[in-house]
């Protein structure tokens, strides 16, 4: 395939090799999510070049790195596929965001406190925070998803701790794919922009404890829906929740 030979010429600069990797592991990644890749599907890395037109080595290397966040499998002579997370699995991928994402948004309110943060660092989150229309019916899931992620990855932007925000940012993908799968019929759009709101305006008036606890609060809301849906399910009754 001459488009991926050209990919892994030796003249590419490191730098834009580094941009062929990030290009894969993002395109990987939102077919992943958004259930393009199937949990449990099996990938090959040549389908994967054909489809997104790139080289071996990106996607190899992109494979590698969604491995290590969890994402998908790498079965040595055998190909990859992807993780079939369990809802037991979410609700522990649930439980791990209640300890990181209300200390992101503590931090991101104190920095506010002591002045490092403006209004214009602000704006951004504001308008994540009420993106979704509350009132299109059926909601638009990719829509809601997209705000969604767009609100907690400003948190951890805004945080300035990158280490855990990038800690925060794969545990809210892995969650992220759990609403096209089983969350779906669950939305509630109004409920979760007066949650969003109720967050973003903690950190603005640069109130850490409110923030924290307003996050806190609205990822409990989450696991507590995950857990109703489990409860409801044949499949999963009985099955252990954390």
């Amino acid at each position: 395939m001459a488009k991926s030979a050209k990919s892994d010429s030796g003249t590419k600069s490191s730098g834009e090799k580094q941009s062929l990797v990030q290009q894969a592991y993002e395109q990987i990644k939102e077919k992943v999510i958004t259930l393009h890749f199937l949990p449990g599907q099996y990938l090959s890395e040549g389908a994967i070049c054909e489809q997104l037109q790139l080289g071996r080595t990106p996607v190899h290397q992109a494979l590698q790195r969604l491995h290590l966040e969890g994402l998908v499998d790498v079965l040595p002579r055998k190909g990859i596929i992807v993780q079939p997370d369990s809802i037991a699995e979410i609700v522990r991928i649930l439980d791990s965001r209640l300890t990181v994402e209300p200390e992101l948004a503590r931090l991101a309110a104190q920095r506010v406190r002591d002045g490092e943060l403006k209004e214009k660092d602000l704006a951004r989150l504001m308008r994540a925070a009420n993106a979704t229309d509350p009132v299109l019916q059926p909601p638009d899931l990719s829509n809601f998803t997209s705000n969604d992620r767009e609100f907690h990855r400003e948190i951890a932007l805004l945080s300035g701790n990158p280490i855990m925000g990038d800690f925060a940012r794969v545990l809210h993908e892995r969650s992220t794919r759990f609403w096209y799968l089983h969350l779906w019929q669950t939305i509630d759009v109004p409920l979760t922009n007066t949650q969003h709101e109720a967050i973003a305006k903690a950190i603005a008036s640069g109130d850490p404890e409110t923030a924290g606890s307003q996050m806190q609060a609205h990822i409990k809301a989450l696991r507590e829906r995950l857990l109703r849906v489990q409860s409801l399910s044949p499949l999963q009754r009985g099955a252990p929740s954390a």
